[in-house]
């Protein structure tokens, strides 16, 4: 079973930076996708961006230009770096883990909230 931490959110003013991390409590030896979704009030859950174990790259077109994932693989660990935050950023942001196999499942981190003032 694999656990999912995250950290780093916070509260910023708009235009401003925050990094987000998240670690994997074991290695992942299967092919996997990590990636970030969020959740603002009221709202769906959405995805905010992917990185599988090889590398390939996704991003909502709501942060293309902003925001950047990145991973270490043998760190078991995953970064999103958000820059020019805005309010509608504003949501609770979670990691995700999907690993393939022979079925593939999901784990999900416990969530860290971000907070964009205008």
């Amino acid at each position: 079973q694999v656990q999912l931490v995250e950290s780093g959110g916070g509260s910023v003013q708009a235009g401003g930076s925050l990094r987000l991390s998240c670690a994997a409590s074991t290695a992942i030896f299967s092919m996997n996708v990590m990636g970030w979704y969020r959740q603002a009030p009221g709202k769906q859950r959405e995805l905010v961006a992917t990185i599988s174990s090889g590398g390939s790259i996704n991003y909502a077109d709501s942060v293309k230009g902003r925001f950047t994932i990145s991973r270490d693989n043998p760190k078991n660990t995953m970064t999103l770096q958000m820059n020019n935050l805005k309010s509608e950023d504003t949501a609770v942001y979670h990691c995700n883990l999907r690993t393939y196999g022979t079925t593939s499942r999901d784990y999900w981190g416990q969530g860290t909230q971000v907070t964009v003032s205008s």
